[in-house]
């Protein structure tokens, strides 16, 4: 599971040959949120308001790099 960003002591992780839909998980201290990359609504779990806005900020703006990112860690 490879660190793919790290926003402010939150860390962006993606598993390999996770399940769909297409998420990411978002790990801050004991808190952990997967979101979907598609609308970045919660998939499961929470993160403070503080670190889920920093990191839906960031998400927003690089949803194709998250995509190519699902893609080559979970091919077809």
């Amino acid at each position: 599971m490879p660190v793919i960003k790290i926003i402010d002591s939150i860390k962006i992780y993606m598993y390999f040959f996770d399940h769909n839909p297409p998420h990411f998980h978002a790990i801050f201290a004991e808190y952990q949120e997967l979101i979907i990359i598609d609308s970045l609504e919660t998939y499961s779990g929470s993160l403070p308001k503080k670190q889920r806005k920093k990191v839906i900020e960031w998400a927003s703006k690089n949803k194709g790099y998250l995509i190519q990112k699902w893609e080559e860690y979970n091919p077809k």
